[in-house]
Parts: C-alpha cells; sequence; structure tokens
C-alpha cells in the first residue's frame, strides 16, 4: 500500500539542533548478544528513532530514548569494539570499548508455533533474516507473550507480499492463530518491517505495548485479508516511508484501537490508512508525513474523542479510490466526534475527495485549521497517478462549528448538511463551476458567509433565513440570487 498527496513546495522547514552528543558512559561494559545496555551521556533525541546506535558498526535499534539516556540492545552479529551515536548526523563514539561475551553465528532466534497453546514472559525473539518473523503463529495456534522483547532487521523480497500478507513483520499472525502480547517491545530496521501483523482469520491483541518501526513500508498494526487486530495503550511510532502507522490492506480487516498514541514521521505515512474498518477511541495521533487520515475505496475510519494532527502541508484527510486493486468500492467513510483535529498546512484543505464518493461525519470535534478551505472536492491526483472522476463530497455536521470555503470543481459535487445548532462559516462554490453544490439546514443551525455562494439546491428549515447570516454577500440557487 502506498498513498500519495499533493506535492507541495515552499514550506517552512523546522530548524534542527546540531548539538555535539556526548558518550559518558555505558552499563553493562559486556554481555551477550541480546544484553540490554543504557548508554548514558548528552544531547540525545527524545524521539527513539532519532538516534543511530552501533556496536563496532554493527547497528541496533533503539528502545528507549531521552535527553541523557538511550537503551539498545546488543545486536546480533556484534564483535568488541566501541559504542557509536549519531544524532542529526553529528556522530560520537564511546571512549571505552564494549566487550561481546558470545556473539555466535546464529543471526536469528525466533519463535514458530503450529496449533496448540502457548504462553510465554519474558523473552527475546529476534531475526536478522529478510522474509522472516521474529514470531509466527499458525494453524489456529494461540500464543500469549508478555514483557519480552522482539525486534528484527531483515529486507522483504517482495513489498507487496509484506503489504498483502505479512511477510518480514516481527509479529505474523495467520490461518486462524490468535496472539495476545502484553506489555512488549516490538522494534524492526528493515524495509517492509511491519511491526504486528494480523492476516484473514487470524487475530491479534495488544496491551501496554511498544512498537516502533523505521524501515521504509514498515507499518505500526497492520491487518489484510479480513485479519482483526485489537491494542490497547499502546505507543507506536513509524519513520520511514509508505508507513502508516495504523493500517489495513488488500482484503481488508478490522482494527480497534483504544487509548495510546501513533505516530508517522515519513513520506507518505498517515496516522490512519483504511482499506478496511479502522476504530479510534482516546488516542493520540500524529502524522508528520502525510495526512491524519486516508480512506481508499468503500471503506471507513471512525475517530472517538482522539488528538488528531497533522502537520504536514498536504491534505489533513484524504477519501478516494486508487483503483489500484487493494480496495474495491467507490463510497469512502470517515466519522469524527469529540476530541480534535488539526491540520497545520497553509495549502491543500482540511478534506480532500477524489475519484470517489466521501461521507465525512463530524460531531462536536474542535476543529483547527491552519488552510483557508475547509473541503477540496476535486478531480485530482495522488503521486504519479489522475482520478477518472471527481470527487461527491457529503459533509454532515451535528452540534459541530467549522469554517473555510467548500471548493468544488466542475467535475465535483459536494453537499453540506447542518443539524442540532451546527454553525459553518464560510462561503460555497464561489467560482460558479461547480456540477453540484447543496446546503441544507435544519431550524437550530447557522451560516455566516464569507462570500458570494452558488448552490444548485438549498433547504432551510427557517422560512424566514434569519439563520443566515449575510455579512454583505449572497446566495445564488441555480443563477438566482435568494439572499
Amino acid at each position: 500500500m502506498v498513498i500519495f498527496g499533493l506535492a507541495l513546495n515552499g514550506c517552512k522547514k523546522d530548524s534542527v539542533s546540531t548539538t555535539t552528543p556526548t558518550i559518558t558512559s555505558f552499563s553493562p561494559t559486556s554481555g551477550a548478544t541480546g544484553t540490554d545496555v543504557v548508554i548514558t551521556g548528552t544531547n540525545y533525541s527524545i524521539i527513539a528513532a532519532g538516534n543511530t546506535v552501533s556496536f563496532n558498526g554493527v547497528a541496533t535499534p533503539v528502545l528507549t530514548a531521552s535527553t541523557s539516556q538511550l537503551t539498545v540492545t546488543v545486536p546480533a552479529g556484534a564483535t568488541s569494539g566501541k559504542i557509536t551515536v549519531v544524532v542529526n548526523s553529528i556522530s560520537v563514539s564511546s571512549s571505552g570499548s564494549f566487550t561481546v561475551t558470545s556473539s555466535g553465528s546464529v543471526v536469528a532466534t525466533w519463535f514458530r508455533q503450529s496449533g496448540i497453546s502457548v504462553t510465554k514472559t519474558g523473552q527475546t525473539y529476534y531475526s536478522t533474516v529478510g522474509d522472516s518473523s521474529a514470531v509466527y503463529v499458525t494453524n489456529s495456534g494461540i500464543f500469549t507473550l508478555s514483557d519480552s522483547k522482539i525486534w528484527s532487521s531483515g529486507n522483504t523480497s517482495s513489498t507487496d507480499n509484506s503489504s498483502f500478507y505479512g511477510l518480514n513483520a516481527a509479529v505474523l499472525a495467520n490461518s486462524g492463530s490468535t496472539v495476545t502480547l502484553a506489555n512488549d517491545s516490538i522494534v524492526t530496521t528493515g524495509l517492509s518491517g511491519n511491526g504486528v501483523f494480523s492476516y484473514g482469520t487470524a487475530s491479534v491483541i495488544l496491551s501496554n505495548d511498544y512498537i516502533r518501526c523505521t524501515g521504509d513500508g514498515g507499518h505500526g498494526v497492520y491487518a489484510a485479508g479480513g485479519g482483526t487486530l485489537t491494542a490497547t495503550d499502546v505507543i507506536a511510532t513509524t519513520t520511514g516511508a509508505s508507513s502508516s502507522v495504523i493500517a489495513t490492506d488488500r482484503g481488508g480487516g478490522k482494527i480497534t484501537i483504544t487509548g495510546g498514541a501513533y505516530t508517522s514521521g515519513g513520506k507518505n505515512s498517515a496516522d490512519v490508512y483504511s482499506t478496511g474498518t479502522i476504530n479510534v477511541t482516546g488516542a493520540v495521533l500524529l502524522a508528520n508525513g502525510a495526512e491524519a487520515v486516508v480512506i481508499e475505496g468503500s471503506n471507513n475510519a471512525t475517530l472517538t474523542n482522539c488528538t488528531t494532527t497533522t502537520a504536514y502541508d498536504k491534505w489533513g484527510i484524504m477519501i478516494y479510490q486508487s483503483s489500484s486493486g487493494d480496495a474495491s468500492g467507490t463510497v469512502g467513510k470517515v466519522t469524527i466526534s469529540g476530541g480534535s483535529l488539526t491540520y497545520t498546512g497553509s495549502r491543500g484543505g482540511l478534506f480532500y475527495n477524489t475519484n470517489d464518493t466521501a461521507y465525512v461525519y463530524l460531531s462536536n470535534v474542535t476543529l483547527a485549521n491552519s488552510c483557508d478551505t475547509l473541503v477540496r472536492s476535486i478531480l485530482g491526483s495522488w503521486g504519479g497517478s489522475s482520478a477518472t472522476q471527481g470527487g461527491n463530497t457529503h459533509l454532515v455536521c451535528s452540534n459541530q462549528i467549522l469554517s473555510g470555503i467548500i471548493y468544488i470543481d466542475s467535475n465535483s459535487k459536494a453537499t453540506l448538511n447542518l443539524s442540532n445548532s451546527s454553525s459553518y462559516t464560510g462561503r460555497i462554490n464561489t467560482g460558479k463551476i461547480a456540477k453540484m453544490a447543496a446546503a441544507t439546514l435544519d431550524a437550530t443551525s447557522s451560516w455566516s458567509l464569507t462570500g458570494d455562494s452558488y448552490l444548485t439546491s438549498f433547504t432551510n428549515a427557517n422560512l424566514t433565513n434569519s439563520n443566515i447570516i449575510s455579512n454583505g454577500y449572497h446566495i445564488f440557487l441555480n443563477g438566482i440570487k435568494i439572499l
């Protein structure tokens, strides 16, 4: 699965610190492969993925990070030598050497289970072999793992097979299996090294786990082929390109998220990418390189009481049909109730719809939109692909305050529906080119005009239109001024 948005130039770049990191000590000073090592120093990134650590040239994932301490694991293949830390491309090496007491020739210590029921705790499972999972449960197996570490660094030989079937995922459940993980750490660094993957009739249950994926195509929690995944109070981060942190893919799937924090940092990496059903409640969602939510085809996502932010100058939420075969149908839905949705970009718009019919349901959401555009319904594009039809956007609001331009091109349609004391400040189809532009208000809702608006359909339960604040502007219905 690859997601694309509009490429926009001229964005302000955040300043990057160039302060040199230091290493003052590390503990223990010796140990075997798999040993946890705490590195103490200064000027580290508080984001684990912002630090790179190697043992005598062999890289290892950073498990936890603060400005003064990093926790890592001695990687397979490491030999005795200096520890190196890189932050913001600035490198520092330890004055003393770490002694690897045993390295051996094994590059994978993994768990494999077919059928039966197994419970384990306090384990370390890892793999540096490509196309391999550190934990793989199949054939209706039941596996419960707690207080353990799982990591992988191998690359996939097929990004499609990784996205569709879970090849190279650190944790893979399929064929009717059930995997329950609690208080575990899951880290991947390889190409298409997905964190946790549920495929087909399998089910994965996560609670209080930590997931970090740094390679391109490395998603955090993933379901495809109808798989189900439930996560409670999980912290998950992805930093690679095309690495949405919560995602489904071909064949769909169902993901249910409660609590926790989910951050995507790479290009074309959304917080939520749905080709199935994704429900998120009470979580903190942050996307730095793509939209907060993407819906492909006739699929859906629901956010309830979430704090959702996209910090990239793109779209806030995109609903489209890529025609890639990953998702069927052309009616996508996103429902947001309570919480907040923040878009810090200055161009694009909060909601973008092309090549699909979009239903956007908003209720009592705090919207913060730095762009002047609320909805952009157009015959558009994504990456190198172009739409064959425009958008058809239905913005349905209940007890909702919202503002911004509703832009509709000549190939597209949009409908605004306000009910239960909703309030809209903005203008619709000012360019007079929309294929269809409609607005419906109940008697408790209001519209404050910021420009002339040209509609093909207008329904107002308030027959006197006293709930329309004109501000000197007018509403035209099929070319005739009605207000």
